[in-house]
């Protein structure tokens, strides 16, 4: 797909806040030669994100349950096992461990969260997936916990922690577990993340929007939509000093390379 030149590698097109225009949307991403994962957060949203993706030459799907969606609810393996067939299906998730804004969660929430967790790696791994994770307070574990897994699954285990916050030290350490992160529009209008991008590899982290939510400027206080996605790479390029179509040509290859994303 050659007149593709953004990749946004999370956003959330099959969510109700663009029920009402979302084909328009999709034309504008065409138009500006972007590319996305849509993400569930749920069975019913999985679902959507399949169907979405099946769709459209420019849409790809990620399966899977949010550590606080539904009142943590059962992974269904067997729900899960009719979508992840799809070739349109390239990771799972949004999975993870989210401990909330305070870092403060109850002891046995967090076993359900980790249960949950745990159940959707060994899923992407047995069907060569790549995970998409959410995480929240909670690195720290999630690198614990994908250390110990990469012991079992070794190359089969890979995937990026989507929306990341950490710090340098925790975006090398997710790295050397094969690990990207990536960032949203928040870089735009937020200095704390300036630092790691400008330090880490461009080869470990990626371009998401996380749409509808977090809009970057110039578009902050709307609702957000993939091609948005092309202010993040702009800013990216803004704080390495680098040429944005480079930067945009690069991370559209670390997509490519992490999701197994055919054209």
């Amino acid at each position: 797909m050659s007149d593709i030149t953004y990749i946004d590698i999370h956003s959330h097109l099959n969510f109700p806040e663009y029920d009402a225009d979302r084909e328009q949307v999709i034309a504008r991403m065409k138009e500006k030669g972007v590319a996305t994962i849509t993400v569930g957060t749920s069975l019913a949203t999985s679902q959507s994100a399949v169907g979405l993706a099946e769709q459209h030459d420019n849409i790809f799907a990620c399966i899977g349950i949010h550590p606080i969606d539904e009142e943590f609810p059962e992974f269904n393996e067997e729900e899960f096992a009719k979508l992840v067939v799809s070739p349109k299906v390239v990771a799972v998730g949004e999975c993870g461990l989210d401990y909330g804004r305070e870092g403060v969660i109850d002891e046995d929430k967090k076993a359900v969260q980790m249960a949950l967790f745990d159940q959707q790696i060994e899923f992407a791994v047995k069907h060569n997936k790549a995970i998409m994770i959410h995480a929240r307070n909670a690195n720290q574990d999630i690198i614990a916990l994908l250390a110990e897994k990469k012991n079992v699954h070794g190359e089969r285990l890979r995937g990026n922690v989507h929306f990341f916050t950490g710090t340098i030290e925790e975006a090398r350490q997710f790295a050397e577990l094969d690990f990207s992160v990536s960032f949203t529009g928040v870089i735009t209008f937020a200095r704390e993340y300036a630092t790691t991008i400008k330090e880490l590899p461009l080869s470990d982290f990626m371009s998401e929007t996380d749409a509808p939510f977090v809009s970057p400027i110039p578009y902050r206080g709307t609702r957000n939509e993939p091609t948005y996605v092309i202010e993040v790479v702009k800013k990216m390029a803004e704080i390495k000093g680098l040429d944005e179509g480079d930067v945009a040509q690069e991370i559209l290859k670390n997509a490519v390379a992490k999701f197994n994303l055919v054209w």
